[in-house]
């Protein structure tokens, strides 16, 4: 198998696409891999936090170019972009939150996979494209998260040229949260993994499924949808004990730690 799994700290884990032959490629394997390794997490109550990651040079150059051209049949290809769709969704449906680390390139489908986790820290020479313009191959799954993640002009910028944006910019219009020298990626971006861990685990399953839902609904209908996550979260342990420990100046024990 080409994902790796290294345990860190006991509730964070690091999930490595490790194929650097092929740029961590999006091969129907890996993706068929990611998505069970991620699922499996997810229901591992240790595990508090997902690191995303690639070996070697990159994150990840999205969908493998010589696997794609063999496909050649029509039912195979809508296969492995619903393969990739799933993936996708895992993330932004699972229970943990999922970090990207980058380094080196993401590139379309990689790119996606940035986007699609919940928050994204790279090196400052990290690059991010969706190039499929360039090959005749429009990059239409791709955009579909990060356009979620940032607006329409700079979207379409990076559809129609194909040309890869600096981590700097990157930042700038929401791709990611920040960018760091190589030797500090790591260490910062554990930093957040450990600072989210810390929290209740049931508090952070709550909001980050209320976070996705409430976004695709009209405005009344998302308040009236988050008053109900808000009382269903007040009547956990974990929010009787958080408002507790505030009011009496301690640190919270959470039940749901």
């Amino acid at each position: 198998m080409n994902i790796k799994i290294i345990n860190q700290n006991k509730d964070i884990a690091r999930v490595i696409i490790n194929e650097p032959k092929t740029y961590n490629s999006l091969s129907y394997k890996n993706l068929k891999d990611l998505i069970n390794v991620l699922k499996k997490l997810d229901k591992d109550k240790k595990v508090k936090v997902i690191i995303l990651e690639g070996a070697g040079k990159g994150f990840s150059a999205g969908h493998n170019l010589k696997e794609v051209k063999d496909l050649k049949k029509k039912e195979r290809y809508k296969k492995l972009f619903n393969l990739c769709s799933k993936l996708m969704l895992q993330i932004v449906e699972g229970k943990k939150p999922v970090i990207a680390k980058v380094h080196g390139a993401a590139y379309a489908a990689g790119c996606q996979l940035v986007a699609s986790c919940d928050l994204a820290y790279s090196t400052k020479d990290a690059l991010f494209a969706t190039p499929g313009v360039n090959i005749g191959l429009f990059c239409s799954t791709p955009m579909v998260a990060v356009s979620r993640k940032i607006n329409r002009k700079p979207m379409m910028k990076m559809l129609l040229t194909g040309e890869p944006i600096k981590a700097n910019y990157a930042k700038e219009i929401g791709l990611i949260n920040d960018y760091f020298s190589k030797s500090k990626l790591n260490s910062e971006t554990m930093k957040i993994a450990k600072k989210i861990a810390s929290k209740s685990n049931l508090t952070i399953k709550i909001g980050k499924q209320a976070f996705y839902k409430q976004l695709e609904m009209p405005l009344r209908k998302a308040y009236s949808y988050t008053s109900q996550m808000m009382t269903y979260n007040m009547m956990a342990m974990d929010a009787k004990e958080g408002i507790s420990a505030f009011l009496e100046k301690r640190k919270p024990k959470w039940r749901n730690k």
